[in-house]
């Protein structure tokens, strides 16, 4: 039996996660890609989404990020959470918006890791700028 590559542990863990984020999926979150220590997460920015001032509810740009945050530091079969997370919101999400979080691992030792999320429009815009830090639990996702 050959071991499983790099790329293919986190396409695995992503499915392993992926089939049970019902809270991700419910509010409309879209998984577009995976690699090792890197996630990709889309939202298009309906009514459902939008709070009084008629703007993507900070919220749910924060779950976007924190979601792509999560898919990045799970993307080793290790079941890893959040420690601590902070957004800086740089720009609205409008209505109709398309919003693209991309988390990218900064540093990841032992059992902590730091990732930096950024979250574009469909311009290409910076809406939000997002830092996680994780923790590992000393488990697997999935039996290798």
């Amino acid at each position: 039996m050959t071991a499983l590559s790099a790329e293919d542990i986190a396409k695995r863990s992503s499915k392993v996660m992926w089939q049970n984020d019902d809270a991700s999926k419910s509010l409309g979150l879209v998984f577009e890609s995976v690699s090792p220590g890197k996630a990709t997460f889309s939202l298009k920015v309906e009514t459902r989404h939008t709070n009084g001032h008629d703007i993507c509810h900070g919220g749910y740009i924060f779950t976007l990020a924190d979601t792509a945050f999560a898919f990045a530091c799970n993307s080793y079969n290790q079941v890893a959470v959040a420690q601590q997370n902070s957004i800086t919101f740089v720009a609205p999400g409008k209505l109709g918006d398309t919003l693209t979080a991309t988390a990218i691992e900064v540093n990841r030792a032992a059992r902590s890791g730091v990732y930096d999320a950024t979250i574009v429009n469909q311009n290409n815009e910076t809406i939000a700028l997002f830092r996680g830090n994780s923790r590992t639990l000393n488990r697997p996702l999935f039996e290798e």
